[in-house]
């Protein structure tokens, strides 16, 4: 009987059903991505019929680009521990985030990955609504590390000239590769070696104190 009305409880939370459904679509788009994905595994994933996921989603695509949302703001919530102590030395910002990154492992025998740089693979070419969501996110990622480039040139003097919006797209674009590299190598030694790296680059913009 309880675990009655429990399930019964579950089903009028309309919130807890729309994120169960996100929940499934990204365990499952993270390993297989969105073609390799249908309705029917997300339902069965999710433990829900057709018809409750059609009561929450138009369509694939709307959940996709629901889960790259979740995706999007669970990231910037893990990456937010590195700026949250607004009185630390940006550069040490920029180092916290770096370890946070460094740190990232589902599994012992799963890749580090990111479903906005999978999406942003595999659909942005024939998908706008796709391109713009990960567009989105990506620039978020890039403004945010330019952000606390910008606070350190302030703080410390450049040992070069350099442009912290370039600087934060080339990180940005050495993390997505990164990911990429280390998957299709399975080596996660590859992806903190390579952090490793743009931390030193990172660091080797400035004057040493």
């Amino acid at each position: 009987m309880p675990k009655k009305a429990t399930r019964t409880k579950r089903e009028r939370d309309p919130a807890a059903t729309r994120q169960r459904l996100i929940d499934a679509t990204v365990r499952l788009m993270v390993q297989q991505g969105f073609s390799g994905t249908s309705v029917d595994q997300i339902c069965r994933d999710a433990g829900m019929t057709k018809g409750g996921f059609f009561h929450h989603f138009e369509n694939k695509e709307a959940l996709g680009l629901a889960a790259v949302e979740w995706w999007g703001r669970m990231g910037t919530a893990l990456y937010a521990e590195a700026w949250q102590d607004t009185s630390l030395d940006p550069l040490k910002q920029l180092h916290r985030m770096f370890d946070i990154m460094a740190g990232f492992k589902r599994r012992s025998d799963e890749a580090v990955v990111c479903m906005v740089g999978m999406m942003s693979q595999e659909m942005s070419a024939t998908n706008s609504a796709f391109q713009a969501a990960c567009a989105r996110e990506l620039n978020l990622w890039t403004e945010n590390v330019a952000r606390m480039l910008t606070a350190a040139k302030k703080q410390h003097q450049p040992k070069t000239k350099f442009d912290p919006m370039q600087v934060a797209w080339f990180l940005n674009s050495l993390w997505q590769g990164s990911m990429l590299i280390g998957k299709t190598c399975r080596s996660q030694e590859l992806i903190r070696h390579n952090l490793k790296l743009a931390r030193n680059y990172v660091d080797g913009l400035f004057q040493a104190n």
